[in-house]
């Protein structure tokens, strides 16, 4: 019974949000694209077309209301067809009278914390932002994450959330295929008014409460520091992990540090040096490999998740001309232990190798957008598996938006 009403309210909120037509701000987004790419002696293409029908209207003075909804096409071995209830939140601003003064906001929304290091995607809650004047902002939310597609909210935190993310949606078993893992978590966030020309802080305490049989929990701490240079921005961010597994608890974390030059060319243009590295298992008291509540991939063409990697990267973006902006990117992969299972390379080296990424936008219209992107990833570059054949990746999408 439990699991036909969470297929049931899914199904009714995916409608619902299609069907209210009637809002003032209505518009349907297309966005396709075709790839292809190679790892091993195996070659693949895909396809992926998505219709997103939107809305939103003012309620009253003070509420906001936006609607969307997702419905995916895609091909990778087999065509895939996949209903999605995307942004879908209400708002409401108080008076400046009110005893609480700030906004709150229901529904399924937006969030990631200051990195994006623990989580950062769609989730289904509440949050309240309060507004304290000259002490900055404050908010405080709480969400679930059991009714999102499991593929775009990309949990991973545990053995059985890895194999439940392998499965390909059959809707035959619709309930254990489509559905992200069941888990609840809280973020208090504060960003303090500071001075936002010397720099600008965003601190973050979350807490993650696992609702499957692995009781497996984590608290965070997360802090980011921007601060404005004459030549340069500085970038600095650190995140803290507290786990708790049956009874036993570890630490763990994870760090960034980054700079963006702007370069003396005739091209609007930003060069950003970065260094990011998330923990992995070692030492004594025990230090655990770093999980996050949703996983990021690290690079482009190498899809590893940021959990026992250090990654140096170098990031060049111009725009060519209004319309036409290019982007070049390299990077490079260090394992950070030799216990943690990475999908590519050896168990028993370090160096994963050096991927190398470009990226063309062509923004005909402001509707209408085409962008071309291809990278490959050098294993000969590091010693994990210096044989290995390169792996590479070649994507063309275009993206139609209709008021």
């Amino acid at each position: 019974m439990k699991n036909i009403n969470k297929f049931t309210l899914c199904i009714i909120l995916v409608f619902l949000s299609c069907a209210m037509v009637f809002a003032h701000d209505f518009g349907i987004i297309l966005d396709q694209s075709i790839g292809a790419s190679s790892e091993g002696n195996r070659t693949s293409s895909e396809y992926l077309g998505i219709l997103i029908p939107r809305f939103s209207t003012l309620i009253g003075d003070n509420g906001y209301f936006y609607a969307s909804a997702g419905f995916s096409l895609e091909y990778q071995d087999e065509w895939l067809f996949i209903p999605e209830l995307l942004r879908t939140e209400f708002s409401w601003q108080f008076d400046n009278g009110a005893l609480t003064p700030g906004y709150v906001t229901l529904g399924r929304m937006y969030y990631a914390d200051p990195l994006g290091f623990v989580a950062d995607g769609l989730f289904d809650g509440v949050q309240y932002t309060y507004d304290m004047m000259d002490l900055g902002l404050l908010s405080a939310g709480v969400w679930y994450t059991g009714l999102l597609y499991k593929n775009r909210a990309n949990i991973i935190m545990t053995e059985r959330d890895l194999d439940k993310w392998s499965l390909r949606l059959d809707y035959r078993n619709f309930i254990e295929t489509y559905f992200a893992p069941n888990r609840i978590f809280t973020a208090l966030d504060w960003e303090p008014q500071g001075n936002r020309g010397l720099y600008r802080l965003n601190l973050s305490l979350l807490a993650q409460f696992d609702l499957s049989k692995d009781d497996f929990h984590t608290q965070y701490l997360v802090g980011s520091l921007v601060i404005p240079f004459d030549f340069f921005v500085l970038n600095l961010g650190t995140s803290f992990e507290l786990l708790h597994v049956v009874d036993r608890y570890k630490f763990a974390f994870a760090g960034t540090a980054g700079a963006i030059f702007e370069l003396p060319v005739r091209f609007a243009n930003e060069l950003t040096v970065s260094a990011s590295i998330a923990s992995g298992q070692f030492g004594n008291p025990p230090i655990n490999a770093y999980i996050p509540i949703t996983s990021r991939y690290t690079g482009r063409v190498l899809r590893e998740r940021f959990s026992a990697l250090t990654v140096l990267s170098v990031e060049y973006l111009t725009l060519l001309t209004p319309n036409l902006s290019a982007t070049a990117s390299s990077s490079y992969f260090i394992r950070n232990d030799l216990y943690t299972p990475f999908y590519y390379g050896q168990r028993d080296k370090y160096f994963m190798g050096g991927e190398f990424y470009g990226n063309l936008i062509w923004s005909i219209f402001s509707d209408l957008q085409f962008n071309l992107s291809a990278g490959f990833f050098l294993p000969q570059l590091g010693n994990s598996a210096p044989h290995a054949n390169p792996v590479w990746r070649i994507e063309l999408g275009a993206i139609l938006s209709i008021h």
